[in-house]
């Protein structure tokens, strides 16, 4: 099957494309994509990757599925398009930025600034139907996904990896915490943040630490 994906990725994610599983998962979401309103739009579904290349992976931050609103999402986790209000587990993330690093609030929400830097924006699910978290769960996206993981576990070294949340804690199986830094904590999300769960996690700082450390370059959060 040929996906629209950018080339370093589909060098070492074709055998996927071609299971099973894989092909029924796209029947399924050009089904939903059809017949309802869906996010991202198709073109951006990969946005993830290719904004941010397999050689130029440093860190990769897992979020669950895409926001479900119209207009926020466009294919990177915890990221809305310029002119889009942020939303509360976004505006959570700069505060722990702000208090771990002393940064100021950005002016929007759009992280592909952080992408370029080899930020990887990845959802363990990829597509959402609108107004209906979580409906494109269990049906082969978080497959997918763990595949990606293993791949940058398998491939790089040195990736710093933050989990926040118990899905995105359930993917740390996959890393290789001998080659890789895994950091997870509560999920920045109000339910979690405001129960003590996220934070003070100091994810940002101990992330660029880690990369300086490693004689690479820290990320500007």
């Amino acid at each position: 099957m040929d996906v629209n994906i950018e080339q370093s990725w589909k060098a070492v994610l074709g055998e996927e494309f071609n299971k099973p599983y894989f092909k029924a998962l796209i029947d399924f979401v050009k089904e939903e994509y059809e017949q309802h309103r869906c996010f991202p739009k198709g073109s951006q579904i990969f946005n993830a990757f290719e904004l941010c290349p397999l050689d130029k992976v440093e860190v990769v931050i897992l979020g669950q599925d895409p926001y479900h609103g119209i207009g926020q999402a466009h294919g990177l986790c915890f990221s809305v398009n310029e002119g889009v209000p942020m939303p509360p587990s976004l505006l959570n993330i700069f505060k722990e930025i702000q208090q771990d690093l002393g940064k100021p609030f950005p002016e929007n929400g759009n992280l592909e600034r952080w992408a370029k830097q080899g930020v990887l924006l990845l959802n363990a699910t990829l597509t959402v139907r609108a107004h209906q978290a979580g409906s494109h769960q269990g049906k082969g996206w978080e497959k997918f996904t763990d595949k990606v993981i293993e791949i940058i576990s398998a491939q790089k070294e040195n990736v710093v990896f933050l989990l926040w949340g118990g899905h995105a804690k359930k993917k740390a199986a996959r890393v290789d915490r001998e080659r890789h830094l895994v950091l997870s904590s509560g999920h920045p999300s109000p339910l979690s943040a405001n129960r003590g769960f996220w934070f003070g996690n100091r994810h940002f700082g101990q992330a660029n630490t880690f990369l300086i450390k490693k004689g690479k370059k820290p990320i500007a959060w």
